[in-house]
């Protein structure tokens, strides 16, 4: 059943739509994290140009991310303050990441930006997960389970700048700069890249900023909402790619698919989990890299300089 995506500019089956978000949504629910970093590799894959690709997920992580946040938000999971810093510093980044994103795609390089960036990225973090979740698996098989160790202090830079503030729900007194900063930097990459950024940024408030667990997903959540919101609207106004036939679809996929993937999450222990997520992770960062050195079927093309110029 083909449907036409007006802002693409093709015909796309709407099963195959469906499919992916079904796809996405069944790994968020059973590894725990956001889809953006795999969803939009998946639609570049797909064929989906990359303005569009990367646009529109921003519209479908806002929509999947609000009852998130709100089941956090009633829960009191959630330090609204400092969301609050981490949403102004996104805001900037999102605004520049946008700019950005407008000058390289009418330059023509934001397909060659986009592999480097995700193979980069999905690359590193890939390969630490893999090794931290194997050392893991072996520990735990040949070691008793030791005593939890507490997680080390604030990084020494954190613990010297200036601007303390108080965090009463995270329990902390500490500078705003690295939190604007670590928000600022995460808006930039979400921008760019069409991720929430979430398994970014929650590492970073739990190793840097030592953030207490039972506020982190919640905190990381609020960024997430009001920062895509935010860069979805810029994008929308800015380089007109948001397709929002085929952000609905997607959701619409997503929604279902996650419902299956959580359950079969609570039969698999949390390392083996962690190795699987890493080996796809790597895949998909060893497909961005072949496709940087391998040539085309077809090398020669007509393609429109500058999204959305007439």
């Amino acid at each position: 059943m083909p449907i036409y995506l007006p802002i693409a500019e093709l015909s796309v089956d709407l099963f195959f739509l469906l499919g992916i978000g079904a796809a996405i949504g069944f790994i968020s629910g059973l590894f725990g994290v956001g889809g953006g970093f795999l969803l939009t590799p998946m639609l570049l894959f797909a064929g989906v140009p990359a303005p569009v690709a990367v646009a529109s997920v921003t519209a479908q992580v806002v929509a999947s991310s609000t009852s998130g946040a709100l089941s956090y938000f009633r829960r009191g999971a959630m330090d609204i303050k400092m969301g609050a810093y981490l949403v102004l510093g996104g805001v900037f980044g999102s605004a520049l990441g946008v700019w950005i994103f407008g000058i390289l795609s009418a330059l023509g390089q934001l397909d060659l930006f986009l592999s480097l960036g995700y193979l980069v990225l999905l690359g590193s973090i890939g390969a630490l997960m893999f090794a931290e979740s194997v050392r893991t698996i072996l520990r735990s098989g040949r070691e008793k389970p030791a005593v939890r160790r507490r997680l080390p202090g604030q990084a020494p830079w954190v613990q010297r700048l200036p601007m303390r503030t108080r965090f009463r729900k995270s329990q902390l007194y500490i500078s705003i700069i690295p939190v604007v900063m670590i928000g600022f930097s995460i808006g930039v990459i979400g921008a760019l890249l069409g991720i929430g950024g979430g398994f970014v940024l929650v590492p970073a408030l739990v190793y840097i900023l030592r953030v207490p667990g039972k506020v982190v997903v919640g905190t990381s959540l609020l960024h997430l909402l009001a920062v895509m919101a935010v860069t979805c609207f810029l994008h929308a106004l800015q380089t007109q790619s948001v397709d929002t036939l085929l952000a609905f679809c997607l959701m619409v996929g997503s929604v279902a698919g996650a419902q299956f993937g959580a359950s079969a999450g609570q039969h698999l222990p949390g390392e083996r989990l962690r190795v699987l997520l890493a080996l796809l992770i790597l895949a998909i960062a060893i497909r961005f890299g072949l496709g940087l050195v391998i040539a085309p079927a077809d090398p020669f093309t007509l393609t429109q300089l500058g999204f959305g110029e007439a």
